[in-house]
């Protein structure tokens, strides 16, 4: 199996362009000169020696010096927890009450570099079943858990996106995902593999963002959709952009159709932490302008079943497992197939629709109703720039479906339902409980935060004006 080593990288690509970032940038050879300084240091640390402690927990934040010190850990074998910078100090403490035998290296600063290149690793390899990092899932309908991915899995993810993508020789990635999140940390493993550079530009607003994309000749573009819209918002695609894959939740359909429209190369992707990121990736031949369906395709090398409604997925890029091992029940089938929690279909094609998350399907009177399938159709309707749609707890009904709506700019919500919106959705889809709000909460990962809506929001909603008395609640 190919090795996920900077060095590897620095003899084939020596003078290439490695890392850049606003105003800066590193070969090849300068980012692997760098990583061996921070072995050496971490070295006499204790790390990776024996003894030493086999994890380490550190922020995963899109700089210069964390590509170092993420590659150095890499190098050593060392399987790092990566925290969120948006986390609170609270669920800091919590994560590192998982494990006491981990070091927290965030108060140690990455050593400056040296000249020449110590051969550390030389004729060390280190198996592909190691974990190489610990990436924690969003929680938006739970807590967030501890994903332990193996440096294969990695390789093999890479392995998958690229049978879909390709690489070209100009190609350059932009990081502008934090790295605690899988599609962002994804990009640094993808870019060592294809030796190509990653471009950093987390926390940049939209005018910075595209700025960067023009001078640092950004190619390929890994986005949530409300990113999306900010940079639909603030002009026109950069004319090197190829690709940008648009995941972490569904892409609204409007989103998707003004995109392309504007010329965007958007393609929809579905993934997962615990698949090392992409699943399925919509193939650029099959999209084109105005397009607002998702079809994303099955990527080579990942096996994709539905059963009871219930996507699962088998392939060499699925997870060890949950951190701490022990605390999770087993989360395989006896066959390798691991169950997603989401809801989907496969087409004759292989295609795959996503429908929403199993734990977000709400049952109402006895009918299931699929909250993304109503946020789309919401999404058609004159005037709404952004819904969510939730369940809330009704007696005898079980649930009753309610919808959080953000008006357009300029746009004024409307005092009463308008008769035509939501036609074209059975009567038990459509929201009961309606609010207005000036903007949906957003959890570390840029989705929205069901249980966070819920709870601030509850109160604010109120059985949707101008529906007839035995479609109101009670």
């Amino acid at each position: 199996m190919i090795e996920l080593s900077v060095f590897a990288a620095a003899r084939a690509a020596w003078r290439q362009p490695a890392v850049l970032w606003p105003g800066g940038g590193w070969s090849w050879a300068e980012l692997a000169r760098r990583v061996n300084a921070e072995m050496l240091a971490l070295g006499r640390l204790g790390l990776g020696k024996p003894g030493g402690p086999p994890r380490v927990r550190l922020t995963a934040r899109a700089t210069p010096e964390l590509v170092v010190r993420f590659w150095a850990l890499a190098q050593l074998g060392i399987t790092m927890v990566l925290l969120h910078p948006r986390w609170t100090p609270t669920e800091r403490a919590e994560v590192a009450g998982l494990d006491r035998s981990a070091w927290d290296l965030d108060s140690i600063p990455v050593t400056p570099r040296t000249g020449r290149i110590v051969p550390l690793v030389s004729g060390v390899r280190i198996p592909p079943e190691r974990p190489l990092a610990v990436v924690f899932t969003s929680g938006s309908t739970a807590g967030p858990k501890g994903v332990i991915l193996s440096r294969g899995a990695f390789v093999a993810s890479a392995a998958a996106s690229a049978a879909r993508l390709g690489w070209r020789e100009q190609d350059r990635w932009l990081l502008a995902l934090p790295p605690a999140h899988v599609g962002g940390l994804s990009i640094l493993t993808r870019c060592l593999l294809a030796r190509r550079p990653v471009v950093l530009g987390e926390g940049l607003d939209p005018a910075g963002t595209h700025g960067l994309m023009r001078e640092a000749g950004v190619t390929l573009l890994s986005l949530v959709p409300p990113q999306l819209q900010r940079l639909l918002d603030a002009g026109p695609p950069p004319p090197a952009l190829r690709a940008v894959l648009v995941g972490g939740g569904p892409c609204p359909a409007p989103l998707l159709r003004r995109a392309r429209k504007e010329g965007w190369p958007v393609l929809a992707t579905y993934g997962l932490t615990e698949t090392c990121s992409q699943v399925a990736t919509e193939d650029p031949a099959e999209v084109w302008e105005g397009d607002d369906e998702a079809r994303a395709a099955v990527l080579p090398g990942v096996e994709v079943r539905v059963v009871d409604g219930r996507i699962q997925v088998r392939g060499e890029m699925l997870m060890n497992g949950y951190y701490p091992r022990g605390r999770h029940p087993e989360p395989f089938a006896a066959d390798g197939f691991f169950d997603t929690g989401d809801c989907g279909a496969l087409d004759e094609r292989g295609r795959l629709q996503v429908l929403g998350r199993a734990d977000d399907v709400i049952v109402t009177g006895g009918e299931k109703v699929f909250p993304g399938e109503v946020e789309q159709a919401l999404l058609r309707c004159p005037g709404v720039a952004a819904a969510l749609v939730l369940g809330v707890e009704a007696g005898a009904w079980g649930q009753v479906v309610a919808a959080l709506l953000v008006a357009a700019p300029g746009a004024v919500p409307p005092p009463a339902w308008p008769a035509d919106w939501l036609s074209g959705l059975a009567p038990y889809k459509r929201p009961r409980l309606v609010a207005w709000v000036k903007e949906l909460p957003l959890g570390p990962t840029g989705k929205p935060d069901r249980r966070r809506a819920l709870a601030e929001h509850r109160a604010n909603l109120q059985p949707r004006a101008g529906a007839p008395a035995a479609d109101r609640l009670g």
